[in-house]
């Protein structure tokens, strides 16, 4: 084989390389996903979102029924209001919960949904009424903290 054929299979396996590098790096990041998928849009109001973002998976018993589309924050309530567009095959009643969760190596945050037993169905527009926050390590450990702090301080007494 000659210099110049190698040089060409070389840059080939190298463009289908960096090729591969830049659509594992949109797939990781949410970006390759389409914001205009048909289905109805849901809101839902947290005290603390952690490290949600937009485009995030919503996801229902581990499948993933809709993407979150955008977060706000509620001017008179100062909670984070996210938009959950779901897909159309997909309703959900009106006690559902919806919870900030986290899975995988990664660590990739999303909203998960977890179904009532109520006969009514949400509709387009409409409000989870059930919300359960994201938890903060950083929140958990200094609660810890000054647990264990108070308690060494009783038992000094």
């Amino acid at each position: 084989m000659s210099r110049i054929a190698i040089d060409v299979w070389v840059g080939i396996f190298v463009a289908i390389g960096l090729g591969a590098m830049v659509f594992l790096s949109l797939k990781a990041g949410n970006l390759l996903t389409t914001s205009n998928a048909p289905g109805y849009r849901l809101e839902a109001a947290f005290d603390n979102i952690g490290g949600l973002k937009s485009r995030a998976p919503v996801k229902a018993a581990g499948v993933t029924v809709g993407r979150v589309e955008n977060i706000t924050l509620d001017p008179i309530t100062y909670q984070a209001v996210a938009i959950l567009r779901i897909d159309r095959q997909y309703v959900f009643t009106k006690d559902t919960i919806a919870s900030i969760l986290t899975s995988g190596l990664l660590g990739e945050v999303y909203v998960g949904l977890d179904v009532g037993g109520d006969e009514e169905m949400l509709a387009d527009g409409n409000r989870i009424g059930k919300t359960q926050s994201a938890m903060v390590l950083e929140k958990l450990i200094g609660q810890f903290m000054l647990n264990q702090a108070s308690s060494l301080a009783s038992e000094k007494k």
